[in-house]
């Protein structure tokens, strides 16, 4: 199997992820076992060139349950770093026990950054104040990531989205811009073995289960 075939499965695999988006955030988080025949087909990969001058924060926007402050981040963006995303991360990559995390609030952009064994991954979302704030930022976050392409059809799950091979996915939600960046993790992520990008798309699916499971 070449190489091409083995990430483009592996990309299936994560993309069935997220048909359980109706039953929870807890459920979103299963294993990338095979996806079924009749899971949609998962997002075209980008350009092979790994991205470039990639930012540090500023991910999807989102519902917030409440409103921010100039002194935190919503209760649905902190759930980026809270105890469900910790133990979906967990299940998705078997680890015995939940990763350390360290979250930061800047500029209105809360990131959780997930250290990991193999590498840091790092998780934002940037809280705009409407939505045609957000649909700016998130715009001109794609035009930093080289190699970014929209994510089409079933797999945006309804959102404007886009990825890089690299590992680095964006989803936009009314006023939220979620934005997962997998691209210092190794080339095989997890029991797995899926690429970053896979791994990526997984975990942002993931998150978007939880907020519309509490929304």
């Amino acid at each position: 199997m070449t190489t091409a075939m083995r990430n483009r499965k592996h990309t299936m695999a994560a993309l069935a992820m997220a048909s359980l988006l109706l039953t929870g955030c807890s459920a979103a988080a299963g294993s990338t076992g095979p996806a079924s025949p009749s899971a949609p087909h998962a997002p075209e990969s980008p350009p092979a060139a790994p991205p470039e001058n990639q930012p540090a924060g500023g991910r999807p926007d989102t519902v917030p349950a409440t409103p921010s402050t100039a002194s935190g981040p919503s209760d649905a963006t902190k759930m980026i770093c809270g105890q469900e995303t910790k133990e979906d991360i967990s299940s998705i990559l078997a680890l015995q026990a939940a990763p350390r995390t360290t979250s930061n609030w800047a500029d209105s952009t809360y990131t959780c950054t997930y250290h990991l064994t193999d590498g840091p991954l790092v998780i934002s979302v940037k809280e705009s104040a409407d939505p045609a704030s957000a649909r700016t930022h998130f715009d001109a976050l794609r035009r930093k990531l080289q190699g970014a392409a929209p994510i089409k059809g079933l797999a945006n799950l309804g959102f404007p989205a886009y990825q890089t091979s690299g590992g680095a996915v964006v989803f936009l939600k009314d006023n939220s811009t979620l934005y997962v960046d997998a691209t210092q993790l190794p080339a095989a992520v997890g029991p797995g073995q899926v690429t970053p990008a896979a791994f990526a798309y997984q975990v942002s699916t993931t998150i978007l289960a939880c907020w519309k499971e509490h929304h």
